[in-house]
């Protein structure tokens, strides 16, 4: 019986030592979870039960338990590197079946797709043609190489300071081409349909009566007459402050320009000089903003810790592509390995539980970032030696056996 005991010792500390090796092999691996031999002893069954001195009949492994604890996290050049920090798995698509993995080394295919090594592809949510999220069922990610249209100029900014020091200009009538018929001027910059940009220029003048400006304005250097503030074509908007500097007229105001080109026109939008004021100090231009733009082509994209894929186009804008989507389970020791760094669900993992970096109990992302493997080499290495020392003491116990048993046999 002591050789069945011993020789299940010796499978047992094999057992381990197979684990141990499995898991230094893969120190270097991304994403890799190493495991850990659990053993179990093991008794006969008897019609009359176990006693106090009933002997055990040796050791059996148990499980071979994943241990899911946090990589480190390294820092790469490739943006499309992901690494999870904290709870959930990168949700895989072979074909329509669904794997998971801690693996975040990600890259594009020549359709897009956002892939493994292996060509699995990334799954996630998927953005409208204006960049909002459409959180529903996950598919795999594709990011649009298409280039970003032109967005027409709708609103315009200016916040801006008129010095209330000022005296009407020298020259009454106005003219763009004539500083004396104006007393300051801003420019800034519109976009038409098509996307073409145009010099809009406001012009500033100072009237007899306390705390009032006429505002007039040209496009593209032309004639006043190609611009309606809302007093019609070629005349000036009036715009007033109080005995505080502070502005009373409404707005926004309304604005079109009439333009060439080919595009719509007139362009029309609306002009906010919100917070604009009139106080004793030189004239300044606050801030000027527009929200229009021209067309652009995907420059570049970079990844949030929310898992939202934002490409950046030669335009200067920025717009969303998708967002990465996460899984995790109720068990995660109950997933079933694959290889290539991948789990599948098993029914002792539970169904997967989808949703997004950052959110509930998922852990944020950092892109341009691996997740190392969680094995510790010191603590393999003395495991090593551990399981060493048990597989030469079971193999004692054989060898003792065999002798006393030799000595049994000598007996006359």
């Amino acid at each position: 019986m002591a050789f069945q005991t011993g020789l299940s010792g010796l499978n047992a500390a094999a057992a381990d030592l197979d684990v141990i090796g499995n898991n230094v092999a893969n120190a270097a691996t991304i994403g890799f979870k190493g495991s850990r031999a659990e053993f179990a002893d093991v008794y006969a069954a008897s019609l009359s039960g176990g006693g106090g001195s009933q002997i055990g009949l040796g050791s059996r492994v148990a499980e071979v338990a994943q241990q899911f604890t946090q990589g480190n996290l390294t820092a790469t050049s490739n943006p499309l590197d992901l690494a999870i920090n904290g709870k959930g798995f990168f949700p895989v698509s072979d074909g329509g079946a669904i794997e998971y993995t801690r693996n975040g080394q990600f890259h594009l295919d020549a359709n897009g797709y956002v892939v493994t090594s292996d060509g699995l592809q990334l799954t996630g949510y998927a953005a409208d043609s204006n960049g909002n999220i459409v959180l529903s069922t996950p598919t795999p990610l594709q990011l649009s190489a298409s280039q970003l249209d032109p967005s027409a100029t709708s609103k315009f900014l200016a916040d801006i300071n008129l010095d209330s020091r000022a005296t009407p200009p020298v020259t009454a009538a106005f003219d763009p081409a004539d500083p004396t018929s104006f007393t300051q001027s801003a420019s800034g910059s519109v976009y038409d349909t098509l996307g073409n940009s145009h010099v809009f220029t406001l012009y500033f003048v100072k009237t007899a009566t306390a705390g009032q400006w006429d505002i007039r304005g040209t496009v593209d250097g032309t004639a006043v007459g190609n611009v309606d503030l809302g007093a019609g074509a070629g005349n000036p908007m009036t715009l007033a402050f109080d005995s505080s500097g502070v502005m009373t007229t409404a707005m926004p105001a309304s604005a079109s320009l009439t333009i060439a080109g080919g595009a719509a026109s007139p362009l029309a939008f609306s002009l906010d000089l919100t917070g604009s004021t009139q106080f004793g100090s030189n004239f300044g231009v606050n801030s000027l903003s527009q929200d229009g733009f021209t067309s652009g082509r995907l420059a570049g994209f970079n990844v949030s810790s929310d898992g939202i894929i934002v490409g950046n186009y030669t335009n200067g804008q920025t717009k969303n592509l998708g967002q990465v989507a996460l899984a995790s389970f109720a068990n995660p020791q109950g997933l079933r390995p694959v290889g290539n760094n991948r789990w599948e669900a098993s029914s002792a993992s539970g169904l997967p539980v989808t949703g997004t970096p950052g959110n509930g109990s998922f852990g944020p992302l950092q892109s341009a970032a691996v997740e190392e493997s969680n094995v510790d080499m010191t603590a393999e290495l003395v495991r090593m030696i551990t399981a060493q020392r048990v597989y030469q003491a079971n193999a004692q116990t054989i060898k003792t056996q065999d002798a006393m048993l030799q000595t049994l046999v000598n007996l006359r």
